[in-house]
């Protein structure tokens, strides 16, 4: 099955998912001084591996509002599991959940049905990292179909900063 792939330039769409109150909340615009916004779409708190990505961004959390940019996660959970898992996690990133199948579809990632009820109890999306810049574009954009491929927060956080720095064009617009 194909689906619509949210293209580098785009304007960013609303994105309407809930807080650990279950509560809805557009995490679309970055808040406070940030002028960036970073989104990282996880796989829920099922996933290990989406564990230590976040606690990795955690750590990079300063770093990026020295550059204006906030930063958010979100998944499909429950506002049940996603108030379980925030507590378990115990970080600053805030974390939302509620992602239903038509924001994930328009957001383009990839989503995956769970591989038994201790999984998890719904379809997920994959990992993806939206990062909109102050236009409310995608200036980046990396969709995963796997828990195993994602992008190097390190090296995206500095990236963020040389395209801040340089007035960096966002790339990967040309389509075929």
């Amino acid at each position: 099955m194909t689906s619509p792939k949210l293209s580098a330039g785009a304007r960013f769409p609303e994105c309407l998912v809930q807080n650990v109150h279950g509560e809805a909340v557009d995490i679309s615009q970055p808040q406070g001084d940030a002028e960036w916004r970073m989104i990282v779409v996880y796989r829920g708190q099922h996933c290990p591996i989406c564990k230590k990505y976040l606690n990795q961004l955690d750590g990079l959390l300063a770093k990026l509002a020295e550059l204006k940019t906030d930063a958010v996660a979100v998944c499909a959970d429950s506002p049940a599991q996603l108030q379980a898992f925030a507590e378990e996690m115990d970080i600053s990133v805030p974390l939302y959940g509620g992602m239903n199948e038509a924001l994930m579809q328009r957001l383009g990632v990839y989503i995956s049905e769970p591989r038994n009820a201790q999984e998890t109890d719904h379809d997920f999306p994959e990992p993806a990292v939206f990062v909109i810049n102050d236009a409310g574009t995608v200036q980046i954009v990396e969709l995963s179909n796997a828990p195993f491929a994602r992008p190097d927060l390190d090296m995206l956080v500095n990236g963020i900063a040389f395209i801040r720095e340089n007035d960096y064009p966002i790339r990967g617009t040309v389509s075929f």
